[in-house]
């Protein structure tokens, strides 16, 4: 594909997540996004055949873009706490901005029948995001940074409590305190304090 190409793809995508985010994956239809977008429906089916395909390619790019901007700082050697630290105050800013979560559009997707009863994309998802903290907290662990500790716990502690608050935030008024206690207590179970 030809980079104007995908420029358009880029285009479409952005304003699909606005409409995702702001009515749930249930409710967006293609007309929907060919008017946010300003195309026409050919211009929209010339490069995505339904609502499906761009919300998966939605997720897809959210664990790939992680996934490959944590393995590229650990390639660089950077800090295990400096990279742990930019993931976490990215988390707590997203936790609170409840307009721009996509928690309960993912939800949707997910328990549409013919989706679920596929291999489960969502799980596989999870297993990514799983893989990726797991070689952080690891990195971390052998740099003497973080705690020794029970990687899959912490990251589960992690990835239920920020999909948690992303969820309730679309659902009712969430403290604000809140996502930064979250980060402080991660922050604390992983991060070895001077001594």
């Amino acid at each position: 594909m030809n980079k104007r190409g995908l420029e358009t793809r880029k285009q479409i995508k952005k304003c699909a997540c606005s409409l995702f985010a702001e009515k749930g994956f249930k409710q967006v239809t293609m007309k929907d996004i060919c008017e946010v977008a300003k195309l026409s429906r050919g211009g929209l089916y010339c490069h995505y055949e339904s609502t499906r395909q761009i919300f998966q390619e939605i997720v897809d790019d959210m664990t790939s873009e992680q996934d490959n901007e944590i393995d590229l700082r650990i390639e660089q050697n950077h800090s295990a706490v400096a990279i742990l630290d930019g993931i976490l105050n990215k988390y707590e800013d997203e936790m609170l901005d409840s307009q721009s979560s996509l928690s309960i559009a993912i939800y949707e997707y997910f328990s549409i029948r013919d989706i679920a009863n596929q291999k489960n994309v969502l799980y596989e998802q999870y297993l990514i995001s799983a893989n990726t903290w797991k070689k952080l907290i690891q990195y971390g662990i052998d740099r003497q940074e973080f705690n020794e500790v029970d990687i899959s716990a912490v990251f589960d502690i992690i990835v239920f409590s920020y999909q948690g608050v992303r969820m309730y935030s679309k659902l009712m008024p969430v403290d604000k305190e809140t996502p930064s206690r979250i980060i402080k207590e991660v922050r604390k179970i992983l991060v070895k304090t001077e001594e």
